[in-house]
């Protein structure tokens, strides 16, 4: 092989895919991103036949609710890294441009005219070395630009068939809700502990004037039966999974912008999330109440609480028994488009709209920090 063309190789080898390359970052991580949603798409066909259809599509939703945030996260992060690029290739412009005028005029030149030199043969054995130690690091240049150029081809690729993607997997997820919806309704035989008076409750919600009363208050209210073979609340203390997916937006008494501060967490989560059961307890109250939307209030061991509100939808009833991981509600807020999450990777601009729940734990009607009891994350 001619000298000259042994450094055009690496010009070429920017058009030209090598067989070993590997993949970057978030081009990995959105198709396992892809490949997540589809797996869920083909659980929700099994879930729909499944003996427990509640708790085969509640897995499946969180499923799909696991690979949508991670498509999200990794389209904004190969949006991130797409700019960087550019901005890469912008600033060496002038760089690039004389790195291809080399390798042209390299190709164009013949390997004993670039060796011969006007000086005699020493001169010519010192251009032969210089131009031996020249050629690698014009080929690792070449080797680099073709690497960073083909990872730029495949960014664009991954976000231009993310939208299939993302189309089917909010499909699936809402097909899912509407079945789990439907399977809830249908379903008969539960196990249940009985209010005494069931006027109490109603009276209750009528006259409390805060959360705090209306929780406080509640504890009073007696019911018939106990739950069979409880688990040990508060053994299980700070390993308490989170009732959803999301990021802890204000922690226990944590003033907001108005300088509020409230006895509880407050999570920030994808509109429509699955809310579930952190922990085996009894339903003891399911509703609007006051301004805080949709209310659950958990029963996991006597002498405390688990307060959920702000949901969009509820499911259940006074009285039952749930396992830890039942499905309780779906958070507000209506489902976004598959355009809106490219919009929102392009832009850099988090726009996609998050609902919030809001979580208290009550011990002997005083409320304790949450974020003692549950398994929080920096997510």
């Amino acid at each position: 092989m001619r000298f000259a063309r042994l450094l055009a190789l690496g010009l070429s080898m920017i058009l030209l895919a090598g067989a070993g390359w590997a993949a970057n970052d978030p081009i990995f991580a959105a198709r396992r991103a892809a490949e997540e949603l589809r797996a869920a798409t083909r659980a929700l066909s099994d879930a729909k036949e499944a003996r427990d259809r509640i708790s085969a599509l509640s897995q499946t939703i969180k499923a799909y609710e696991d690979g949508l945030q991670a498509m999200r996260e990794s389209l904004r992060k190969a949006a991130i890294r797409e700019k960087s690029l550019r901005l890469q290739f912008e600033a060496r412009r002038e760089q690039l441009s004389r790195l291809l005028g080399v390798l042209q005029s390299l190709e164009r030149a013949s390997s004993p005219l670039l060796l011969i030199h006007p000086s005699g043969p020493l001169g010519t054995a010192r251009s032969g070395q210089i131009l031996s130690e020249v050629t690698p690091a014009l080929i690792r240049q070449a080797e680099e630009l073709r690497a960073q150029v083909q990872e730029m081809v495949l960014l664009q690729a991954l976000q231009q068939s993310a939208e299939q993607d993302l189309e089917a997997g909010l499909k699936g997820v809402q097909d899912a809700r509407l079945a789990l919806t439907a399977s809830i309704n249908q379903r008969t035989n539960l196990p249940m502990r009985f209010i005494s008076d069931k006027g109490q409750l109603q009276t209750l919600v009528e006259n409390s004037e805060t959360l705090s009363v209306f929780a406080s208050g509640l504890a009073d209210l007696p019911f018939d039966g106990a739950p069979e073979n409880t688990v040990d609340f508060v053994a299980a203390k700070g390993t308490i999974p989170l009732p959803v997916f999301g990021t802890v937006l204000r922690r226990f008494k944590e003033a907001d912008a108005a300088g509020l501060r409230r006895p509880g967490i407050i999570l920030s989560a994808p509109p429509i999330s699955l809310v579930t059961a952190p922990w085996p307890a009894t339903i003891r109250y399911l509703g609007p109440l006051l301004d805080y939307g949709n209310v659950i209030i958990l029963e996991p061991e006597a002498g405390y609480l688990i307060v959920l509100a702000g949901l969009g939808q509820v499911y259940g009833e006074v009285g039952e028994i749930l396992s830890a991981g039942d499905p309780i509600g779906l958070l507000n807020g209506s489902t976004p488009a598959a355009r809106d999450f490219l919009v929102e990777a392009a832009e850099g601009s988090g726009d996609l709209r998050q609902e919030t729940l809001y979580i208290e734990i009550r011990q002997d009607r005083n409320a304790v920090d949450p974020g003692a009891w549950f398994a929080l994350t920096d997510r």
